[in-house]
């Protein structure tokens, strides 16, 4: 009996130290150019539309959140002024999109339950495949099954570059070395 305690014990310490070795695997987007596609696109994009005129774009990870979206879209948005040789920039447009995408471990399965109404099928954790319907079965799937909504952010920007001083009452225009000032010691640089 001790010994299957032990083992058991064993068990739960390799699960746990696996569980915070893949958590600790989840960081946020560093600051550096896009990769991957779709869903999975993180990083920063810039086309150019006019010789002054950009389009900018920071995508996040799903665990990287508004605020930081955000922030890198400025500071990317100094940054491509700055190394064009312009002095400041105006935002023309701005937009951020939420992106979210639902899983449930393992899934429901949804069909019509004999003439009278709707069931689902769901898979069990330790009992297999399951039916419910409203008038036989389990309670429907509540602790049987994990849904989570993962969030994912992509911030956009127009942008128009131009030398010298903003207007005063021009409040999209941002002197782009004071955002880079500002905002660069907060930004997270990939590890070489």
């Amino acid at each position: 009996m001790i010994e299957h305690l032990k083992g058991r014990g064993k068990l739960i310490a390799a699960i746990a130290s696996g569980a915070l070795l893949v958590s600790g695997c989840a960081t946020e987007t560093t600051y550096r150019p896009a990769t991957g596609k779709g869903f999975y696109r993180t990083g920063y994009s810039d086309r150019q539309i006019e010789a002054n005129r950009w389009l900018v774009t920071f995508a996040g990870n799903t665990v990287t959140d508004r605020d930081t979206v955000e922030r890198y879209l400025l500071f990317r948005a100094a940054e491509l002024t700055l190394q064009n040789g312009y002095d400041y920039f105006v935002m023309v447009d701005r937009t951020t999109d939420r992106q979210a995408q639902t899983y449930s471990t393992p899934g429901p399965r949804f069909g019509m339950g004999g003439f009278w109404g709707p069931s689902w099928r769901y898979y069990g954790r330790g009992f297999g495949w399951r039916a419910w319907d409203p008038w036989f079965g389990d309670p429907f799937w509540g602790d049987n099954i994990d849904v989570r909504t993962v969030d994912r952010y992509e911030a956009s920007a127009e942008i128009v570059m131009r030398k010298g001083t903003p207007a005063r009452d021009e409040v999209r225009a941002f002197n782009a070395r004071d955002v880079a000032d500002r905002i660069g010691p907060t930004v997270v640089m990939p590890k070489p």
